[in-house]
């Protein structure tokens, strides 16, 4: 299972791992593949730091990358407070009238900035300068390509840049404006993700940048089969995010993920959904009693990206402590399906490969 990507990156598999997680990005890197760490949740840049320390530490010598989420172009930006500002008394009359019908309780300790100062473009930046004072091999951005300064100065560190694509001309642009590798991300994908399937997008963004930069391929792909198939379509790796959610690490960094996994291990490929509700921007969601909430004609449309974020951030925080499976606000990908008990990252990892042998051994005699 080695690619170009492979060299590029330093790595044994082609299997990058975007994950919120520093324990299952640690260990996704020891198993040989590349743990990529998702900034967002940080709102401060000590604590990101701090994170990255334990990652410089618990990695082996193995290389690990990180993920931001930074628009090209610089916005206007305010505090939480002047962004409070923004949004209509319905909306916020919604969501509390939402969560009483579903049971979630008040919640003393909320956070008003708590995640939301992680989408904003400034934090995002805050998060590059502290990621290039560790040893890190990517920079991924969820948002396309990050501004060019931004490329500039992680190339002068020796640091690859990623960024997002959900069709062939976004792929363009990104390579045009010097992004280092391409994720073609399907419609299958969770979190952020375009109206494209995998099947069909892969073949279209390699035939369009692939003969100028790496491409990997993202969305629906959580057995050693698609990884096989992602590469037979051109891919030189896979970023796979969802597919680490029910890890056994993965419950070592989040507070609330018992609950979550306890929802994503009922789950089938069905039960997920594309709507604007998370962060303003079309993100493919578990399908859960919140959800369906949002998708009653009562419901306001989605606000715009932060201010959906802001909205929303004390009812997920409330959601998360309410630890009911029915109601959780967790990004994930169709691939859900097949995430059906808790496993250890490692076990997870020789799975792919093992199973990605047996795929080619297969195709070897069929010829």
């Amino acid at each position: 299972m080695r690619t170009e990507l492979c060299d590029t990156l330093g790595i044994d598999y082609p299997i990058v791992a975007f994950t919120p997680s520093e324990h299952v990005a640690a260990a996704v890197s020891r198993a040989g593949g590349l743990g990529v760490l998702g900034c967002v949740r940080f709102n401060d840049a000590a604590d990101l730091d701090a994170a990255l320390d334990w990652m410089d530490a618990n990695t082996g010598g193995k290389p690990y990358g990180v993920d931001i989420v930074m628009p090209s172009k610089v916005p206007t930006e305010g505090s939480v407070g002047d962004l409070s500002k923004h949004i209509p008394e319905e909306h916020r009359a919604f969501v509390e009238r939402t969560l009483r019908e579903l049971g979630v309780p008040e919640k003393a300790d909320s956070d008003d900035g708590a995640g939301v100062l992680g989408w904003l473009h400034s934090v995002a930046r805050s998060h590059v300068d502290v990621a290039l004072k560790h040893p890190i091999s990517l920079i991924a951005n969820a948002l396309g390509s990050p501004p060019n300064d931004v490329i500039e100065q992680a190339n002068g560190h020796g640091v690859k840049v990623a960024a997002l694509a959900g069709k062939a001309e976004h792929a363009v642009s990104h390579v045009d404006n010097g992004v280092d590798i391409v994720i073609a991300q399907g419609y299958e994908a969770g979190g952020h993700t375009g109206e494209i399937a995998s099947m069909v997008l892969l073949p279209e963004v390699v035939d369009a940048v692939g003969d100028r930069a790496p491409v990997l391929a993202a969305g629906g792909i959580g057995s050693g089969r698609q990884v096989a198939a992602a590469l037979a379509l051109g891919a030189t790796g896979v970023w796979m995010g969802s597919y680490w959610l029910t890890t056994s690490e993965y419950l070592e960094t989040m507070r609330e993920s018992g609950t979550v996994q306890e929802a994503l291990v009922a789950a089938s490929s069905s039960d997920t959904v594309r709507t604007r509700i998370f962060s303003g921007k079309p993100a493919r969601l578990l399908k859960t009693r919140w959800t369906e909430s949002w998708a009653r004609p009562d419901a306001p449309d989605p606000l715009p990206m932060p201010l959906q974020n802001l909205l929303v951030a004390e009812a997920h925080q409330r959601i998360a402590a309410a630890k009911d499976p029915s109601v959780v606000a967790m990004p994930v990908g169709q691939i859900v399906g097949r995430m059906n008990a808790v496993r250890p990252v490692a076990e997870l990892m020789s799975e792919l490969v093992a199973e990605y042998e047996r795929a080619l051994d297969r195709l070897d005699k069929t010829r």
